[in-house]
């Protein structure tokens, strides 16, 4: 493999679309880990001379999907750096330069208007830090500036990352093909060839092919708007690709900082996976502190009409801590909690069918009403031995007692502990539903 003795300096080269795609943001993730594990550079460069897509709009989706997904730069623009303008809209005088250079070693020739680069007709061999040894001929003369006057992504992609000083170049495998003419331009241009890292492709979940980002699950953006962790989604995405020793998946990023390494990049392609990443979502977020699930919780409540901008913090907390532990993800808390916020919530029609089918759930919720507005602890152990008494005084199981209750006060079959659902919610609200399911016969 190539090797370098400069510090690692590595990019992230992305068209501003108005789309932050899941591949590009791998790349940008790939890129981050290798420059924090190596104390490296990570340099964000924009390839915006595409005029009519490249927008304030999209720059600024590309800009914060990076800061979602904590992806921080520490040379680019915002951030600066000695090896600017990071814009290659603003580097023309850097690409005429370069141009001259090149000219001047008699490998430059006018065709129809464009300007042509000559192979050298050798073999070039790429000792590729993923899928080993790769050699490839260049055959034909390609072109290095248009007839219009503007330069070819070969072209300014080699003169920026010898300009920059990038030492690395970790990139897909699909520019794999691109990477003899790069080879060839930088050899002409006198510079050292950067190690190349040619990461697998994700491939789209159902079905061949690359994800595109018209598949189901690939922009970065839609994971912001359903509220999820972006740690999560970091995680997930190192994933595709690569893998830590010992098959293990849910590790916090410092690890992976630590144990991330090129050799350890598959060369497989890897199949994206929406339910393996709704699982690592869910992970995170049954592990987070209650203080940060309720800071992440309160807007997605907020914003499905369930909570008061100045609803209590306390009741909040005491919601959350019964119900984490089941959780699958903060987009579902809606259906998920909204019972605890409001009486006007949905019922699950199969649960309201199962109750009836095992006699009269009025008369079970009506023997149990009884007893719990004579209680005055509503402590869980409290509750749970006043129904285990309602049970044994009807001389029936406590399971015939608690779905229809639950079901009374929640409209769903299964959620959080029973008798933590019943403490939350309080004695009044709890009375008040049972007594409305009563009166509605159900």
């Amino acid at each position: 493999m190539a090797t370098t003795s400069s510090p690692v300096r590595v990019r992230f080269a992305p068209s501003p679309t108005g789309f932050f795609h899941i591949g590009s943001a791998r790349t940008a993730l790939f890129n981050w880990l290798y420059a924090k594990h190596t104390g490296g550079t990570f340099v964000l460069r924009v390839e915006d001379t595409d005029k009519e897509r490249n927008t304030e709009e999209a720059l600024r989706v590309l800009f914060e999907g990076m800061r979602w997904l904590g992806l921080d730069w520490d040379e680019g623009p915002e951030a600066g750096g000695n090896y600017g303008p990071y814009f290659q809209s603003q580097r023309a005088d850097v690409y005429d330069n370069y141009l001259e250079k090149l000219k001047a070693t008699g490998r430059v020739y006018e065709q129809d208007g464009a300007l042509y680069f000559k192979v050298s007709g050798e073999p070039q061999v790429i000792e590729d830090a993923v899928r080993g040894r790769v050699e490839r001929l260049e055959e034909k003369d390609f072109v290095i500036y248009r007839s219009n006057g503007t330069p070819v992504f070969h072209f300014v992609n080699v003169v920026d990352d010898i300009a920059m000083k990038i030492t690395h170049v970790i990139r897909g495998e699909d520019h794999l093909s691109n990477t003899s003419k790069h080879v060839e331009l930088f050899k002409a241009l006198g510079a050292e060839v950067p190690v190349f890292a040619h990461i697998p492709l994700i491939l789209k979940s159902n079905g061949p092919g690359k994800m595109s980002k018209r598949d189901e699950g690939a922009l970065i953006e839609d994971y912001q708007k359903r509220s999820f962790l972006p740690d999560a989604l970091r995680n997930y995405l190192c994933l595709l690709g690569w893998s830590p020793k010992e098959d293990r998946e849910i590790l916090p990023v410092g690890e992976i900082i630590e144990l991330f390494e090129l050799s350890d990049i598959n060369k497989n392609n890897a199949r994206f996976d929406e339910q393996k990443l709704a699982h690592i979502n869910a992970e995170y977020v049954r592990q987070l502190p209650i203080e940060t699930l309720a800071w992440h919780a309160r807007p997605v409540l907020t914003e499905a009409g369930l909570m008061a901008e100045d609803a209590s913090e306390d009741f909040l907390h005491a919601v959350l801590s019964i119900s984490q532990e089941k959780m699958r993800g903060l987009d579902s808390l809606p259906e998920f909690l909204g019972y605890f916020f409001t009486d006007d919530y949905a019922e699950d029609a199969k649960v309201r069918e199962k109750i009836f089918k095992k006699g009269d759930p009025c008369a079970r919720v009506q023997e149990a009403l009884m007893a719990l507005e004579s209680l005055e602890d509503f402590s869980e152990a409290s509750l749970e031995a006043c129904l285990q008494g309602v049970a044994e005084a009807s001389g029936e199981k406590i399971g015939s007692y608690l779905l229809p209750l639950r079901f009374a006060v929640s409209g769903v079959g299964v959620g959080p502990s029973f008798y933590s659902v019943l403490r939350v919610l309080g004695k009044d609200i709890v009375i008040r539903r049972l007594q409305r399911f009563i009166q509605a016969g159900g």
